[in-house]
């Protein structure tokens, strides 16, 4: 990553970066324009860094709060860390300051200045990663997509900053699309939420389908539970449906990302439907085959 305005990634940031391959959906592939994809990794950097932070998944040692310049005894402090990030995103937009601390906000730093960024998709992020510490509960659907507002859509609105492609209608679309994503990857993973003492499936549609938390903690879902799932996937299908027109608003390999994010969302469902709904064994996954037809499929403006 020389040459761009970028330093070579430490062992600190490194860890975070290798993460990127291990994401549902592409980060930054290979047919990006290489300055495209610098400046993608270093928004994910920060994305993955707060949610790192948020669900105490930190390397162990202790060298994220070194830099941020947490004290040794507030280091598992989820809420003191954000506040050291959040602080260290603000030297980040400070040009006037010595810069920030922590080497992936150092890097973040020329992506904001080349790409004219605004602090508010990463406040998102952060204020996102701060309610999953205060609320692990949402009692309806709408209480939930005010959380995908946080969680989900900044990432979108990033991706047009950063390509250059930000409008008023591709903001709404994209801002559909990564609702659903969001939603699709709670389904993938109750169970694993579960185990983090947060249940992200709305309580009002909980109480509709008859659904109890115990419900949730068995290893095989029962009909119930599998209605439910299927209702809430239904939601997802609906709003990538409405977020695909953002795919033929753009050319060239953006277009060929965003048919990714779409296709990645659609084969995430179909693999959650064809194990029948039932997502409490573990995530179900799509295979390379259905995610390749649905990004086809896509890039036609069908499905």
């Amino acid at each position: 990553m020389t040459g761009t305005g970028t330093t070579r990634p430490g062992r600190t940031e490194r860890g975070t970066l290798d993460k990127a391959a291990a994401e549902n959906f592409p980060v930054a592939p290979f047919f990006l324009p290489r300055d495209w994809r610098v400046d993608l990794m270093a928004v994910y950097g920060f994305a993955r860094l707060v949610d790192d932070i948020g669900d105490g998944d930190l390397a162990p040692g202790g060298a994220d709060a070194r830099l941020l310049g947490v004290p040794p005894a507030e280091a598992e402090n989820r809420l003191v860390m954000l506040d050291a990030f959040e602080a260290d995103l603000h030297r980040v937009f400070d040009t006037a300051g010595s810069g920030p601390r922590h080497p992936l906000l150092r890097n973040l730093q020329p992506t904001v200045r080349r790409r004219a960024l605004t602090p508010e998709p990463f406040l998102g992020l952060i204020a996102a990663n701060r309610q999953d510490q205060l609320v692990t509960r949402y009692e309806t659907y709408d209480d939930l997509l005010a959380y995908c507002e946080l969680s989900a859509n900044p990432v979108g609105r990033l991706v047009l900053a950063v390509t250059g492609t930000s409008t008023p209608e591709r903001i709404r679309h994209s801002d559909a699309i990564c609702t659903a994503l969001q939603i699709v990857e709670h389904l993938q993973d109750v169970a694993e939420d579960l185990g983090r003492d947060r249940i992200y499936l709305p309580a009002a549609d909980m109480k509709r389908f008859h659904v109890q938390e115990a419900d949730l903690a068995t290893k095989i879902g029962g009909a119930s539970v599998r209605a439910l799932v299927a209702y809430e996937a239904q939601r997802a299908r609906d709003l990538l449906n409405e977020g695909a027109p953002l795919v033929g608003s753009v050319h060239g390999r953006l277009r060929l990302l965003l048919a990714g994010f779409v296709a990645g969302g659609r084969a995430a469902i179909h693999a959650i439907a064809a194990a029948e709904y039932d997502v409490l064994p573990g995530p179900p996954k799509p295979g390379k085959l259905r995610l390749l037809r649905e990004v086809g499929v896509t890039l036609r403006g069908k499905g």
